[in-house]
């Protein structure tokens, strides 16, 4: 319990299973935190050095049920039906004297279950932040590493069991073409969406053939190792329409802030560190948007989260710890080349 949410999060990396089991010193289950429940947590504020009872309380505010558990006899068949029936993804196993002795996923149970999402790749953009190094090539295509940016994507989503990806294109389309193909030879199927002219990143959407499965839209300029398994059910748990992956941007104000009342000062901040949540280019949607974005007009991401403000439609944040950076210009390229190097893009 001396833990902190850094420290839960770490663990939940390293495990891979999407959870964290809190327990006393008896090995006796206290509580249980997923993924979800912590990225809830940082959304309301609560903070990396925290203590994990912070994160605990902020939980029973939106769920006060139990953790579900099951004993060291349930079987594989009754252990999936009480994950379908509350849902959940995962079942600490607990002996007579309510010890934690094992930890069930769904995937321990269903390993050859694949991902049940599409992808596409926003590969348009000129880069001209990146110029002169997008003079002859399109963004994604740039090495990082011995690879184009968009190869350390493709393998991500391949990775996670997402076999097809449509990639949106328009300058130097012919490179990237040139390079994947039909994703064969990378083990997906690659479709290629052609923009006569920039449509912006949401306006391509509106001209693709949509599955009956949430769509997974991500930047070609992004490098991350964020769990979009998380991200799927996440963005199910709270029914969005639209979830849009989040990432801390703090601001640290070096003067005293006056607040006012009209003309009079009320109070002073010296020095503050403002904190924002700025979108990272990674979203997941649902078909329907579709009906959402005007056909063949330029439309952006922005555009389009608006617009479902606006109609009452559900947009959630999911807020991102895991590796990422926007490869924008010159500076953040160049880091990138030393986060392969070090083996930090990888983990």
């Amino acid at each position: 319990m001396n833990s902190t949410v850094r420290d839960v999060m770490t663990c939940i990396d390293h495990n891979a299973k999407g959870i964290a089991l809190v327990v006393d010193d008896e090995r006796r289950l206290v509580d249980t935190l997923t993924d979800g429940d912590l990225r809830r947590s940082i959304l309301a504020g609560i903070r990396m050095e925290a203590n994990i009872q912070k994160v605990i309380d902020h939980k029973a505010t939106y769920h006060t049920a139990k953790p579900i558990t099951a004993q060291t006899s349930t079987t594989r068949g009754e252990l999936l039906e009480m994950m379908h029936e509350h849902p959940i993804n995962q079942i600490p196993i607990l002996d007579e004297d309510g010890r934690v002795v094992d930890l069930v996923v769904r995937d321990d149970l269903m390993p050859h279950e694949t991902l049940p999402l599409q992808a596409v790749v926003m590969a348009g953009g000129y880069g001209t932040r990146l110029r002169p190094l997008t003079e002859d090539l399109p963004k994604p295509m740039l090495p990082v590493g011995d690879r184009p940016i968009m190869e350390h994507i493709i393998e991500q989503l391949r990775h996670v069991g997402i076999n097809k990806v449509n990639v949106t294109t328009h300058y130097k389309p012919e490179a990237i073409k040139a390079h994947f193909g039909d994703g064969a030879g990378f083990g997906i199927q690659l479709s290629y969406v052609e923009e006569d002219r920039p449509l912006g990143t949401a306006g391509a959407l509106g001209i693709m053939e949509m599955s009956k499965d949430p769509l997974l839209v991500i930047n070609g300029d992004i490098l991350t190792r964020v769990d979009f398994k998380a991200m799927l059910d996440y963005h199910r748990e709270h029914e969005a329409m639209l979830t849009v992956g989040v990432r801390q941007y703090d601001i640290n104000v070096p003067f005293g802030v006056l607040e006012s009342d009209g003309v009079h000062v009320t109070g002073i901040r010296e020095k503050p560190l403002l904190n924002f949540f700025v979108s990272a280019g990674v979203y997941l949607v649902e078909p329907s948007i579709r009906e959402f974005i005007p056909n063949g007009e330029r439309f952006d991401m922005s555009d389009l989260i608006q617009r479902l403000i606006d109609e009452d439609k559900s947009v959630v944040n999911f807020p991102l710890w895991e590796y990422w950076l926007d490869i924008g210009e010159e500076a953040s390229y160049a880091q990138a080349q030393k986060d392969i190097k070090s083996g930090r893009l990888m983990r």
